[in-house]
């Protein structure tokens, strides 16, 4: 027995790699994945805007009722909530991406007050309600 017939022999059965099938399932699978997670993705970013912008319109809130409380007057505008330190900046809204495009609302129709705080930003969230109605 020669050395070359005592180790293992290589026939063209035994050739290494993959086959255009099993690339193209592996192709396909990949695709399938990719359909199903990127639509995920975007809405679980939008539902992060959405929490986020949620919580800022509560600090907002709070911090306007404490306003009135501590001074038995609502504030003039919210920089005036910085300017008297019941904030230590405005906070951004995160669907515009900006601190001014809140929209206040007065305490009186005719006031310059701050009541009420409402987004700026167009549009409606994920469960069917206009941003600047939250």
């Amino acid at each position: 027995m020669s050395r070359m017939s005592a180790g293992r022999r290589w026939s063209q059965g035994d050739a290494r790699g993959f086959t255009l099938i099993e690339m193209s399932v592996v192709v396909a699978i990949i695709g399938i994945l990719y359909f199903t997670v990127v639509p995920l993705y975007g809405t679980t970013i939008q539902r992060a805007r959405e929490t986020a912008l949620r919580e800022n319109l509560q600090v907002l809130r709070k911090t306007i009722d404490l306003y009135f409380k501590d001074r038995e007057a609502w504030p003039a505008d919210l920089p005036a909530l910085v300017k008297d330190g019941y904030l230590r900046a405005l906070p951004v809204d995160p669907m515009t991406g900006k601190a001014d495009t809140w929209v206040t609302v007065p305490s009186n129709a005719g006031t310059f007050d701050v009541f009420d705080v409402h987004s700026g930003a167009a549009g409606t969230g994920l469960d069917g309600t206009p941003y600047a109605s939250w």
